[in-house]
């Protein structure tokens, strides 16, 4: 335990049951009504899950609002890999009510905008795609990401992620 978390604690809420890794810092925290926190580390954002706590990496949230005293968070999942694009797919949103957000809500913003490098809309039919490069928290690099509106057609969205991956990788001799 290093000098600071010696004075000032860890940041993390009492009873928080899960551990971040070393060299994760805990930035803010929120108790959701019902029980369990929110917290926003350098990696990612921690949610309540069941007993414990899970992680979703700044690179897997797709959409996070604050509003009436409710945070709503819209987490995506890798469908696919299409070369060296992710095919993302986003779950239904989960919604926690947050009597002190405290700074929960502008550091979840910071950090989602944050990891964002460029973004891209690519109008298809039925829809289109947002073709995302993102900063992956903890790693060197970035990934390009690939979130599809309902209704588009996934082998053409899947079919225009390995040609923008062939792009990227440049010519092969």
């Amino acid at each position: 335990m290093g000098w600071l978390s010696r004075i000032f604690g860890n940041g993390l809420p009492e009873g928080f049951p899960a551990r971040p890794e070393p060299g994760e810092n805990v930035i803010a925290a929120a108790a959701v009504e019902g029980g369990g926190h929110l917290l926003v580390t350098s990696l990612g954002l921690w949610l309540p899950d069941g007993e414990g706590a899970r992680r979703v990496g700044w690179h897997l949230v797709a959409k996070a609002t604050w509003a009436d005293g409710v945070f709503t968070l819209t987490e995506s999942v890798e469908a696919e890999r299409a070369g060296g694009v992710v095919v993302l797919s986003d779950l239904e949103p989960v919604r926690f009510r947050l009597p002190d957000p405290g700074k929960v809500p502008q550091q979840v913003r910071l950090r989602v905008d944050g990891s964002v490098r460029t973004r891209h809309r690519h109008e298809l039919p039925g829809g289109g795609a947002w073709f995302v490069q993102r900063k992956v928290p903890g790693h060197d690099g970035t990934v390009l990401q690939v979130r599809p509106d309902p209704g588009t057609d996934p082998a053409l969205v899947s079919a225009i992620a390995e040609e923008v991956a062939e792009k990227l990788a440049g010519p092969r001799n």
